[in-house]
């Protein structure tokens, strides 16, 4: 199984920090739009690791597809095709608020941005006059001097980030694959996630084996109880901020925790961090993310997703992993 993690580096350290993750083993990075754009650095790990990289994600809706797909297309081509783009569509007040950009039925313009992505690089492939007409974003106007022609390592993957069943089956129909998200149980995984997977590939007329999925997974890795204490408080974190967001109640209500997130989400908006983590207990901990040894971790992981998936994307939040472990995990995970 392939370990994705992520790159956390400003740019103009990019490069080294890409050099130093290599060296875990992992077969590729992820750059997350967090509080620097989530292109810039794979533009350094591209000429300075052999990885696959990608972003998880990008945030489309803000963006337009142009903007998108030549982005990808640069990024395919400095990496030598081991490029994917990966889009998410955010909520609502971070869309409206922070991105000052619209926000309306957001599957319906994930569908809409995967596809004028997708005519725009049919055209530069193909040399076929470029005539995407919907309801969110036409595309019609290609003149060669805008036009960088067929990419020589072909069109970027697109992977779609999702957690419900609408935006889960949309990225199905659409994209190439799937990258779900962190916050999730193996129960949900698989009894909301993967029918809506099947879902969307009937629509699409695909199997699963011509469909990526990539299971998102946070991880608190250590040996020994200091170690291990320090990774389950930074995990407890991560958990209690994603729960405190309405978006994410589905994988807490299947759980039988539901009644939890407007607690997070009431402290969450008075800044009660240290409270919110503490509602997060022992159950919750193991269920919602891997912690233990390096090993322990690794077969969790392979125990959970083994089945469905040849990929990962692991997380190790709010403290400081030992690269050692991280290596041996995914060292193990390489094995399966």
């Amino acid at each position: 199984m392939k370990v994705h993690i992520q790159l956390d580096s400003a740019p103009g350290n990019g490069a080294a920090r890409s050099r130093e993750l290599a060296q875990t083993g992992a077969g590729g990075l992820f750059t997350f739009e967090g509080p620097h754009d989530v292109f810039f650095p794979l533009v350094e790990a591209a000429s300075s690791v052999e990885l696959d990289l990608m972003t998880n994600v990008a945030i489309a809706l803000p963006r337009s597809p142009m903007h998108l797909a030549h982005s990808a297309n640069d990024l395919q081509l400095l990496s030598r095709g081991r490029f994917r783009l990966g889009l998410g569509s955010q909520i609502k007040p971070h869309i409206e608020k922070r991105y000052s950009a619209t926000w309306s039925r957001p599957a319906a313009r994930m569908r809409e941005t995967v596809s004028a992505i997708t005519a725009i690089f049919d055209a530069w492939e193909h040399g076929t006059p470029l005539n995407f007409r919907g309801e969110f974003f036409t595309h019609t106007l290609m003149p060669p001097t805008f036009n960088p022609g067929p990419n020589p390592f072909g069109r970027p993957q697109i992977l779609m980030g999702a957690l419900g069943p609408i935006m889960t089956r949309t990225s199905a129909a659409v994209a190439d694959g799937l990258l779900v998200m962190p916050f999730h149980s193996e129960r949900h995984f698989l009894e909301r996630t993967l029918p809506a997977v099947d879902a969307g590939l009937h629509e699409s007329g695909r199997t699963r084996e011509e469909f990526t999925i990539i299971p998102q997974v946070i991880v608190g890795v250590g040996r020994g109880g200091e170690q291990l204490d320090a990774a389950a408080r930074g995990v407890r974190s991560l958990l209690s901020f994603y729960g405190s967001t309405p978006a994410y109640r589905p994988v807490l209500d299947i759980e039988g925790w539901g009644d939890v997130q407007p607690q997070l989400n009431a402290l969450s908006k008075r800044g009660g961090y240290a409270e919110m983590a503490s509602l997060i207990t022992d159950p919750m901990l193991t269920t919602l993310a891997v912690v233990g040894t390096p090993e322990e971790c690794a077969t969790e992981i392979r125990r959970r997703f083994g089945n469905h998936a040849t990929e990962v994307c692991c997380y190790f939040p709010g403290y400081d992993a030992d690269p050692a472990d991280v290596a041996s995990m995914i060292s193990a995970l390489a094995r399966s």
